[in-house]
Parts: C-alpha cells; structure tokens; sequence
C-alpha cells in the first residue's frame, strides 16, 4: 500500500512529540516535513530522546508550498495557528487538527471562551468534531477533523453512553478532574515559574475553562434536555495523565448495575474503552504510554448516587493517539494501527 505524506506542525510541543513517536510506528506513513518556529534547523531528537534513533526530517519553518507534497497536515500548534493553515489547503490535503481551533461551532462561543477573534470561519463547516467510539458521521466528507481536548475525552466517554439511555439525572453533574502538567503545554514553566510546580497541587479555571463549551456542545447533540454541571480542574505535580472523578444522580429504578451494563454494551466493539468491575479504584499508572481509557463506576453512601472514576493518558488517548484513531478511520487503516 502508497504510504501517506504527513506534515507535523507544532512538532517540538508535547502533544506534537508523542504524536511523531506514534507516527514512526505507523507502517502506512511517512513524515515528509516536522514544523517549528525557534527550533528550525535542529533535529527532532534535541526534544526527544527516545527519536534518536529513528531517520526524520529536520525542522523546517511551514511553507505553503509544502502542501503540494503531503496528503495530511497534522497541527499541534496552540489555538489560533491551525486557522491559518486551514486557508492554506488543498484538494489533495486534509487537516486533523489537535488545538481548539475547530471545536466549537459557534463563533461567538470561540471569542468568548478562547479570547480569540476566529480566521477562518468559512471552514467551520468543512470541519467535524471526532471522538472516536461516540462520533458516527462518515468523516471522509470533512477537510478537517478536529479533535477533542484531554479532559473533554475523559468526560464523555465515561457521560455520553448514560445519558444516551437516560439513566443519570443531568440536573446536577460534578465533575472533578486532575491532570498531569503536560496538559498546559510547554508554557507552564514560564506560567508558573514562581510557583513550586513539582510539588504542589493546583485548581485552575473553575467556571471560565474553554472545555466547558466543548462539552456542554457534545452532551447537548446527545439529549434535548438541558444539562447542569460543575467542572473543575486540578494541574497535579506528574509529568501526565488524567484522573476524571464525575458524580451524578441515578434516575429512578435505576442501578449501579444497569449503569455497567449499559457502559459495557456501548463500548463491546470499542478496542480501547475498558470497563472495569464494579467498584474498582483505578489510577492514571493503568494507562499511561497507552490509548486506552479504564471506566470504573462506584457506589456511594447514597444508593441513588455514584462516582464514575475515567482515566487516560492526556498526551496519547487526550491527544495524539485520538488523531491517529481518526486518521486510521479516515484512511480505513486498521484502528489499532501505531497504537498497539
């Protein structure tokens, strides 16, 4: 089979290294040109060790004119840059895009939560929104695939299936999430640089988080309902992972066990979603370096109530692992393929 020519741009960033590393181990792929700004010139290996031993390209400066030569642009730029670029494409290319440059569809919604007037607002609608195991449009019809951030992932993997079927109330969602610090880029060093960034336990953005929206905008596709949570995330002093705690309510006559049973049945064709035993006490180690996501759903003191616990690794399965999944459909590769 041809191999695909892919472009990474935003390539020296976190997501953008663990998006080469899985790359390399893509037997269908080939990495025509790695992009960066202050890192031209370099070889990627100066970021990341464990490239060393693979043969890339040197970092180049995005040209247009490199679009002739590749069939997928993958950006991991921060929000704003992947507009530009959009503008850029041709018929021969698509974009998967890792910012959240494409999420929202609202415009308005973009400037509010992004503080970001939009550049490219015409391809909005050549865009789509893809979480794997929840997204069930064809995606080869879009020139962009956008896809979710790490926490959002987290949350309506382990959310959509039950609201779906309406078994938890959607008056009263808390949810608690706590990543490792890779989540807010290359940037937090300089942002905290005062802050003992290793050692100490944060909250950040409660009530103003740009997630918000995105989930919000997902979970409504689902119900006609209106839906009311809390979202609160945590950085924590580890390098990366994800550890989503969700409480919600039971609807009447439902159980614990229908709640399992309903996560089990809408994910028995999903290779990377793992439900786990009722009541088990998961952690960020059962997934790190990997694509899956572990769900686990707990019992309270309360028997209408419960905590649903979702863990995944934010750098792969909350970023580049769900871009190769979406690649992997796009091309109709096998969707373990570079992930396994």
């Amino acid at each position: 089979m041809k191999k695909i020519n892919v472009l990474v741009a935003g390539s020296t960033g976190f997501i953008g290294l663990q998006l080469i590393k899985l790359l390399v181990k893509h037997k269908y792929t080939n990495i025509k040109y790695l992009c960066g700004n202050s890192s031209v010139g370099r070889n990627i290996a100066t970021y990341d060790q464990e490239l060393k031993i693979k043969t890339l390209p040197k970092i180049v400066k995005f040209k247009k004119e490199f679009l002739k030569n590749v069939d997928v642009v993958f950006s991991a730029l921060p929000n704003g840059d992947a507009q530009s670029i959009s503008k850029l494409l041709k018929k021969n290319n698509i974009m998967i895009d890792l910012s959240g440059d494409f999420r929202l569809r609202k415009l308005s919604d973009y400037k509010k939560w992004y503080k970001l007037k939009h550049k490219a607002r015409q391809n909005i609608n050549k865009s789509i929104y893809v979480l794997p195991e929840i997204t069930k449009e064809k995606i080869q019809n879009y020139k962009i695939i956008s896809c979710p951030g790490c926490y959002p992932t987290s949350i309506l993997l382990a959310l959509a299936p039950l609201i779906k079927k309406n078994l938890i109330k959607k008056n009263n969602i808390i949810i608690d999430s706590k990543s490792g610090y890779s989540g807010a880029g290359r940037g937090i060093y300089k942002r905290n640089k005062n802050k003992n960034l290793f050692e100490s336990l944060s909250v950040y953005g409660i009530s103003d988080h740009k997630h918000n929206p995105e989930i919000n905008q997902e979970l409504k596709k689902i119900t006609n309902s209106k839906i009311i949570f809390s979202f609160t995330p945590h950085l924590i002093p580890m390098f990366k992972g994800i550890l989503t705690n969700i409480y919600v309510d039971l609807n009447k006559k439902i159980s614990i066990d229908d709640v399992i049973k309903q996560l089990k049945n809408f994910y028995k064709n999903s290779d990377f979603i793992k439900i786990m035993k009722k009541n088990s006490l998961i952690s960020t180690n059962d997934v790190i370096n990997t694509n899956y996501c572990k769900i686990s759903v707990c019992r309270t003191n309360n028997k209408n109530k419960i905590i649903i616990l979702s863990t995944i690794d934010n750098l792969i399965k909350g970023g580049a692992g769900q871009a190769i999944q979406n690649y992997n459909n796009y091309f109709n590769f096998n969707i373990s393929e570079g992930l396994k």
